[in-house]
């Protein structure tokens, strides 16, 4: 019984962690305003990645619509401060 459990956990986190990325449920961290990089500094970062912009939308992350460096349709959550992707991506 225990082994059925301690080989079901990793698969149940997954998911639990899953659902709560489809939900839109992203960690960034509350900073001051005057911390935050800018919109602009994102979106130049990711086109010298590869990427093509449609928008940069702010709320706790900045929320990046647009396609990535391989050309796959994506909605993707940034930290302000640091601009790392914290979607898990």
């Amino acid at each position: 019984m225990i082994q059925t459990i301690a080989r079901c956990l990793p698969l149940v986190l997954a998911l639990a962690a899953g659902s709560a990325l489809a939900q839109g449920q992203y960690e960034c961290t509350k900073y001051p305003k005057a911390e935050w990089r800018s919109a602009t500094e994102l979106q130049n970062l990711l086109v010298r990645q590869g990427w093509t912009v449609a928008s940069v939308e702010s709320s706790a992350c900045y929320v990046v619509t647009g396609k990535d460096a391989k050309g796959k349709q994506v909605t993707a959550y940034f930290d302000p401060k640091t601009l790392e992707r914290v979607d898990g991506q």
